[in-house]
């Protein structure tokens, strides 16, 4: 009997201890999500935003954006934003506080690709061959409405990983001036028989930044992305600053966030440094 009162007794207690600590239950938020009509795609897209710790419009500080494609809830967008975080905190000073604007998909397929001829590809992915769309969709409506909504400064970094490095890349070749840095992993740059390779870009790439990193993902993925790096290399007269980084114990599905990190650290760390003197 004083066994069973024993163990009621503690029973309780722990039930009263347990419900005792919880005071209030709230959403945890990193961030806001914003639905932004556009006229050039002609619908609806969703965008989150990472806004930095104590971040105020009526503050005067101002912030530099990291543009991420593949920037929904349940791809990119979280990870990437906790990385900024955790790179801009004053222990680490890698990089500056700064805003993450996720570009949530819909047809990514459509989006990040420009038309093909490849057969196959037309094929397998009948959907694609918008990209000319989507970069003016970011030029005319997506960057004007950051800078109309948020405290930012000029410096723009776009960061895009497989379909997203052929679009990133695209962009490079054809409006450079969208972006100051670009980080480009493991880029799909196979699609339409590897022709944005061939392109001969007429856009100076002067003062551009430029991230290439690609993981152990077979021959053909390893060889278009140095050939980009190489490319790119024999442009360096305009002063661009060019980084590549092979991750030989990551993939196709993994690499992204270490190359983050690393672009980061390559990209960025002496412009801290600097602020720093």
């Amino acid at each position: 009997m004083k066994k069973l009162l024993f163990v009621s007794i503690l029973l309780f207690s722990t039930l009263q201890f347990l419900f005792s600590q919880i005071q209030e239950k709230k959403a945890f938020s990193i961030g806001e999500t914003i639905e932004l009509k556009s006229d050039i795609l002609k619908e609806d897209r969703t965008i989150n935003v990472y806004l930095p710790n104590g971040y105020s419009n009526d503050s005067l500080k101002q912030y530099p954006v990291i543009y991420l494609l593949d920037g929904s809830k349940d791809e990119d967008f979280i990870h990437i934003a906790g990385l900024v975080q955790f790179c801009s905190f004053s222990w680490i000073n890698i990089i500056p506080e700064s805003i993450v604007i996720g570009i949530g998909n819909i047809d990514r397929k459509k989006d990040f690709t420009y038309p093909t001829k490849n057969e196959k590809d037309i094929l397998e992915f009948p959907t694609t061959g918008s990209s000319e769309n989507f970069i003016k969709f970011i030029e005319n409506e997506l960057q004007p409405m950051v800078d109309k909504t948020y405290n930012v400064t000029d410096e723009k970094t776009i960061i895009g990983q497989s379909l997203g490095g052929l679009l990133a890349t695209e962009i490079l070749f054809k409006k450079p001036q969208l972006f100051q840095n670009y980080i480009i992993v493991s880029p799909s740059l196979w699609w339409d028989d590897e022709s944005l390779l061939e392109f001969e870009m007429n856009e100076p790439l002067k003062d551009k930044s430029i991230y290439i990193g690609v993981g152990k993902e077979g021959k053909v993925m390893e060889r278009v992305a140095n050939e980009l790096h190489n490319k790119i290399g024999l442009m360096k007269k305009d002063k661009c600053k060019l980084y590549f980084s092979y991750f030989e114990k990551q993939d196709h599905g993994d690499a992204l966030h270490l190359a983050a990190y690393d672009a980061f650290e390559k990209i960025f760390d002496k412009k801290v440094t600097d602020k720093k003197k």
